[in-house]
């Protein structure tokens, strides 16, 4: 499936959402996507937890 296809989707997820459940639902269907984009992510290998949690060294602020 092609981006396009997903970004179509989405849209009309959140389009629906907003329009039948008024904001509140639009912001936890927006949410909610996020949620399960970085676990679709995360489940694919293609972000890797410690990423999230990485810390900038002394080393690293030089460069």
């Amino acid at each position: 499936m092609s981006m396009a296809v997903v970004g179509l989707i989405a849209g009309m997820a959140l389009g629906f959402a907003g329009y039948f459940g008024g904001f509140g639902a639009f912001l936890l269907v927006a949410a909610l996507g996020a949620v399960g984009f970085v676990v679709g992510r995360f489940l694919e290998g293609d972000l890797d937890f410690g990423d999230f949690f990485h810390t900038r060294t002394r080393d690293d602020r030089r460069r």
